[in-house]
């Protein structure tokens, strides 16, 4: 076997299609034709000499020996992006491919036109952007990077802050006038609540602070969604009370479309850039983390 012949775009071709089990996905994550991959595949096993894949008609799995391999490739991959952040810090020219993850609403109002300037400044780093409605572990992810709305960040992860923001209690002024505003925190059990199935918080549970005194309360409605813009549309509807972030709330409550109820309370809900401790010392994340404050800042899209 010529060691020379295994090159690092046919290990992360394996890489994507041992993460996603399925030739496929990997070539729509790369962009590519499945019989790319699938070429690709087969020489890099023709090159060790071992079968990597046990195929079926809509799904591949690791062999043993592919587990193991795979385990190398990582490791292989991760060494050659440290070879490049190493080189790119020195020479002072990020480069290389940046995957990033967030959630859907702030994703597609906030960070995608973000990161589009991003790429505008530096055009030698790839970007890709996945949406998703749950938290991610960046490390069997393989994100580099999480832009997050929440204070709650495990502290095995590295976390800049990028903005202050916030969520407030609002409703559309004719729910109010159908059915009163709140009095109190546990007169939002008697009310229709908006629920939303955020990231990182129990669904259904409102944890709402004022000043240092942090109350849970337990809410229902009729109406449930993972998505906070569906949400932010029963609201603007007159569905109900529901419990949005201020960069996505404040233009209707500055319009009086909708209104604050119980505003000496809030949940504390910033925006952070978290990445693994290996990357710590990466340049595209580094260039990457401080364009967006500096945009965020810039815009004014939140609140200081």
């Amino acid at each position: 076997m010529d060691k020379e012949n295994v090159n690092s775009r046919q290990l992360r071709i394996f890489a994507q299609v041992a993460r996603y089990g399925n030739f496929s996905q990997a070539a729509r994550m790369l962009g590519v034709s499945p019989a790319y991959i699938s070429k690709n595949i087969k020489a890099l096993e023709v090159e060790l000499d071992v079968l990597l894949f046990h195929r079926s008609t809509r799904h591949v799995a690791l062999t043993e020996q592919g587990e193991q391999i795979f385990a190398l490739t990582r490791q292989i991959l991760h060494d050659i992006e440290q070879l490049h952040d190493t080189v790119a810090e020195y020479k002072n020219e990020p480069r290389g491919l940046l995957k990033v993850s967030t959630s859907f609403g702030f994703g597609r109002q906030v960070v995608a036109p973000a990161l589009a300037g991003f790429s505008r400044r530096y055009p030698d780093i790839q970007i890709h952007l996945e949406v998703l409605d749950q938290l991610v572990n960046l490390a069997q992810a393989h994100y580099d990077l999480d832009i997050r709305i929440g204070d709650l960040i495990d502290p095995n992860y590295i976390a800049r802050h990028l903005a202050h923001n916030h969520r407030v209690l609002c409703a559309a002024p004719g729910y109010l006038q159908r059915h009163g505003s709140p009095a109190g925190l546990q007169d939002l059990t008697r009310h229709a609540c908006l629920i939303v199935r955020e990231r990182d918080h129990p669904v259904g549970i409102w944890a709402l602070s004022a000043g240092s005194v942090t109350s849970n309360v337990k809410v229902s409605g009729p109406l449930v969604t993972n998505n906070g813009e569906v949400a932010l549309t029963w609201a603007l509807a007159g569905h109900g009370i529901v419990l949005r972030s201020v960069w996505d709330a404040g233009r209707y409550l500055k319009s009086g479309d909708l209104q604050v109820i119980l505003p000496e309370y809030r949940q504390d809900a910033n925006i952070w850039a978290v990445y693994p401790q290996r990357l710590e010392h990466s340049a595209k994340i580094k260039a990457c983390v401080e364009y967006l404050k500096h945009y965020f800042e810039a815009e004014a899209l939140l609140p200081a």
